[in-house]
């Protein structure tokens, strides 16, 4: 699985609705309203790297209000999860 993560630009009166028809898309896993330099965060998840343009450039960039997108790709998912499942692979307590 590949997982890009999308900066969205938006045009401020339609921030919501940009939001709403980003995640309906297809490859689109998750979409955040943030705060700071963008407006919206995008999970895209794909199986294949060519997908990836497909999902950005063929759908996101075309949504109506989208005025920017900026794409970063992900090499590694870190998490807690993943973490405490990793170091408690054959540990044993000897309290």
């Amino acid at each position: 699985m590949i997982t890009a993560i999308v900066m969205i630009d938006a045009a401020t009166d339609s921030i919501a609705e940009v939001a709403e028809a980003v995640a309906d898309l297809p490859g689109v896993s998750e979409v955040y309203s943030v705060a700071g330099d963008v407006d919206l965060v995008a999970i895209i998840r794909v199986h294949e790297f060519d997908e990836i343009a497909q999902v950005i450039a063929g759908r996101i960039n075309k949504v109506p209000g989208v005025v920017d997108t900026a794409t970063h790709i992900a090499f590694r998912a870190y998490s807690r999860h993943d973490l405490e499942a990793a170091f408690s692979i054959g540990f044993e307590s000897t309290d």
